[in-house]
C-alpha cells in the first residue's frame, strides 16, 4: 500500500484538498481526503508544498505509430492504398519502445489515444492506452475507442495525386456514405439470418467495424479543420444516426452556435506551431474558450508527433491565457478527454476506485518553471525527476 500525503490535491472531481492524502492499493485509489489515518506499513510519498493531480490525458495522438526520428520504417499510421480502410487497427502499428513514451511520462501524460492518420476517408480504429509498458496489449485501456474518418485537404491530396477518388470534398463525403450504407445492409442481413448458417453473409472485417458505429458501440472520430468540413461530418452522422466527435475543430469558433446546439464534443489542437496548409489559416488559441462558452465539451490535443505530447500543459497554459477558464482548461487535459474517450470510469480524476494515475508537480501546470516531480501509473512510480 502507498500513500501520497500533504499535497494540494486537484481531484478534477469538483474539489481541491489542501494537505490532501491519496491512499493507493493494488493500482487503484482506495481513499482520498485530508488528515486520514494510514495503515502502519504504508509507503509514504510526501508531497508537501507540491501540487497533486490526475495524469494528463491526450485524446488524439499518433505516438508509437509514427515513431520519433526513424522516418519510413517507423511510419505506420496511413495505409495510402485505399481511401476506405475501417478494418485497420491502430493497436497493430504501435511500437511501445518509441522514445516518445518516455517523454510522455516525463511530461505527466499518463493516458492517450493513438489513432490512424488522416490520409484516408476511413482510416481505422483508434485505441486508448497508458503511456508506460513494454507490451502494447498490457497498456490498453479501451480498444477500439472510435473509428477515424477524415475530411478536407488530406484525403483529397493523397488520392488526387494518385489520380484516384476522392479528389473533391463531394467524393470524400460520398465514400463515407457508401460504406455506411453497405454496413447497414450487412447488419440487416445478419439480423435476418438470426443464426441460420445458410443465410449468414460471409464475414467482412471492414463492414463489421462500421456496424459497431451504426450500433453506437463506438463513435466516429472526424478529422475536420474547416467549418464546412465540420458541418459535413455532423450532417452525415445525423443521416445515419451515429455518434461523432470532432478532432482538431480548427474553425469551430466560427460555428459555435451550431456546435453548441448539436452538443458535439471537440478535441482542439494542436494550436502551437505554424499554419502549414490552407485549412489551418484560422487557427487560434481562443477557439477552446469560445467553444466552451457555447456549451461544447472541449479537450486539448497534441496530435503527436505534430506537436510533442509532453508539451500538452504548455498548450493548455496558452489556451487559458487566451480565455478558457483555469478549471475548464485543466478539465480539457484530464477528465474531459477521458469522458470523450469513454474511459472516465477509470481515469481523468482522483476518485475512489479509479486507476492510480497521478502526477506530483512542483507548481501549477501552467507555470513554465513547473517540473513533473513524479508520475505514477496504476500506482507505480514510472518517472521521477
Amino acid at each position: 500500500m502507498r500513500a501520497i500525503i500533504n499535497g494540494k490535491v486537484y481531484t478534477m472531481a469538483g474539489r481541491i484538498i489542501e494537505g490532501g492524502t491519496i491512499l493507493i492499493e493494488a493500482g487503484k485509489i482506495k481513499a482520498v481526503g485530508a488528515n486520514m489515518p494510514l495503515p502502519y506499513d504504508t509507503e509514504i510519498i510526501d508531497a508537501n508544498h507540491k501540487l497533486v493531480m490526475p495524469g494528463f490525458i491526450d485524446a488524439h495522438t499518433h505516438i508509437g505509430i509514427y515513431e520519433e526520428g526513424i522516418g519510413f520504417e517507423g511510419a505506420d499510421g496511413n495505409e495510402m492504398t485505399n481511401p476506405a480502410t475501417p478494418h485497420l487497427r491502430a493497436i497493430d502499428g504501435i511500437n511501445p519502445m518509441d522514445p516518445a513514451f518516455k517523454g510522455a511520462v516525463a511530461g505527466g501524460v499518463t493516458c492517450l489515444t493513438v489513432a490512424p492518420g488522416s490520409a484516408n476517408v476511413i482510416g481505422g480504429t483508434a485505441v486508448a492506452i497508458k503511456t508506460w509498458g513494454k507490451l502494447i496489449d498490457s497498456m490498453v485501456v479501451r480498444d477500439p475507442v472510435g473509428l477515424k474518418i477524415a475530411f478536407g485537404e488530406n484525403p483529397k491530396r493523397v488520392y488526387s495525386s494518385q489520380k484516384k477518388s476522392p479528389s473533391t470534398r463531394m467524393a470524400v463525403a460520398s465514400i463515407l456514405r457508401e460504406n455506411l450504407v453497405a454496413a447497414r445492409s450487412y447488419m440487416e442481413k445478419m439480423d435476418r439470418a438470426k443464426g441460420d448458417e445458410e443465410k449468414v453473409p460471409d464475414r467482412d472485417l471492414k463492414l463489421e467495424v462500421l456496424v459497431k458505429v451504426l450500433k453506437k458501440e463506438i463513435p466516429l472520430r472526424a478529422h475536420a479543420h474547416r467549418a464546412d468540413d465540420i458541418t459535413t461530418a455532423i450532417r452525415i452522422a445525423e443521416e445515419f444516426d451515429v455518434d461523432i466527435c470532432i478532432e482538431h475543430c480548427t474553425e469551430g469558433h466560427l460555428i459555435t452556435d451550431f456546435l453548441g446546439e448539436k452538443k458535439i464534443s471537440a478535441m482542439v489542437g494542436p494550436t502551437l506551431g505554424t499554419r502549414p496548409k490552407i485549412e489551418l489559416v484560422n487557427t487560434s488559441f481562443t477557439t477552446p474558450g469560445i467553444l466552451f462558452r457555447a456549451g461544447v465539451k472541449v479537450a486539448l490535443i497534441s496530435d503527436h508527433p505534430v506537436f510533442p505530447v509532453a508539451q500538452l500543459p504548455l498548450q493548455a497554459a496558452l489556451v487559458h491565457k487566451a480565455g478558457l477558464p483555469e478549471e475548464e482548461t485543466l478539465k480539457a487535459i484530464t477528465i474531459n478527454p477521458a469522458e470523450i474517450m469513454g474511459i472516465h470510469h477509470r481515469v481523468g480524476s482522483i476518485e475512489v476506485g479509479k486507476d492510480a494515475d497521478i502526477i506530483i508537480l512542483t507548481g501549477h501546470p501552467f507555470d513554465w518553471q513547473t517540473q513533473v516531480e513524479k508520475t505514477l501509473i496504476d500506482g507505480e512510480i514510472v518517472y521521477e525527476h
